[in-house]
């Protein structure tokens, strides 16, 4: 399946004019406890050319797929990344963490990472998490979707 993965993110980067600086695996497949019919949460941090960032209109700033085999796929714009991580992020900080990694640019790793670290706030983290456990509490008609 990683052939296939990896195949996806290069369409993306082809079709889309970016560069994926990392993708990993995000869902119950990286933590460990997947069932037969999980799909593959792809989750990728991506960068455009120079010029793209020079323009003073909005863009949009998320690229999203879903194939018939199960492949979730979901990225972040650098811009977006770095605003995301000033407000500590729980699920961008977790990509960081995870233990499958399909693609990694090194020098953007190594000095993303320490930064990552640094934004780290555990009470940002705990409302984020706390938040999810209140919905998640609550009978599945009464749910607040975000």
């Amino acid at each position: 399946m990683k052939a296939k993965i990896l195949e996806k993110l290069r369409e993306v980067e082809e079709r889309r004019g970016v560069e994926i600086l990392l993708a990993v695996e995000s869902g119950s497949r990286a933590w460990g406890f997947a069932s037969p019919d999980s799909d593959y949460d792809i989750r990728f941090i991506y960068r455009h050319e120079k010029d793209w960032y020079l323009s003073p209109w909005d863009k949009d700033e998320t690229i999203e797929f879903m194939t018939e085999d199960d492949l979730d796929g979901s990225g972040w714009d650098l811009r977006k990344t770095f605003h995301l991580l000033l407000k500590s992020n729980a699920a961008l900080l977790s990509w960081f963490y995870s233990p499958i990694i399909y693609m990694k640019n090194e020098k953007f790793y190594e000095l993303f990472k320490p930064l990552a670290d640094s934004c780290f706030s555990p009470i940002a983290v705990s409302y984020h998490y706390l938040s999810m456990s209140k919905n998640i509490s609550k009978p599945a008609g009464l749910m607040k979707l975000n």
